[in-house]
């Protein structure tokens, strides 16, 4: 392995926590800072979003649409944990991983499934050119179930 290719998957780990710990945190416009001006993102069932701004409104709707679950005093909380990141191909001008995450909130698991990314280099980073976040389950109840019902009608 040469030596650029250590430094852009050290850098791609990097932007997926600097993506969690923002969305996390509420501070939408810097887990937007995460994708390339141009970039996809995907979260089905709905179509694909393009663009930082299109992207910045579509997760705005979401997280606006229903506080994380929590128990009676406590502080709503949303954590997402991303793990096995699988470089799965890896050129110095396109990098694409797939990875496994979990989001939990004060009662416990919320959502969980997987990521598909395609990320470039921009400048001094590696960006996220697409990504696609499909969840393979969720807590009947809870903060994604919701988001998810009310995007497709059903709420």
């Amino acid at each position: 392995m040469e030596l650029w290719e250590l430094i852009a998957r050290e850098q791609i780990r990097e932007t997926f926590t600097r993506y969690s710990t923002a969305g996390d945190g509420g501070r939408l416009e810097e887990l937007v800072a995460q994708f390339a001006e141009d970039a996809t993102m995907e979260v089905p069932p709905q179509g694909p979003t393009t663009g930082r701004a299109a992207i910045l409104e579509m997760l705005k709707g979401s997280a606006a649409s229903r506080p994380p679950v929590v128990f009676e005093g406590q502080t709503p909380i949303l954590r997402h944990f991303t793990t096995n990141i699988h470089f799965r191909s890896v050129t110095p001008e396109r990098i694409e991983t797939t990875a496994y995450f979990c989001a939990m909130t004060a009662v416990g698991p919320d959502h969980w499934g997987r990521y598909f990314d395609v990320l470039t280099p921009t400048g001094e980073r590696w960006l996220f050119a697409h990504r696609i976040a499909k969840a393979e389950g969720w807590a009947p109840g809870g903060w994604y179930d919701g988001n998810r019902k009310r995007n497709l009608g059903l709420a």
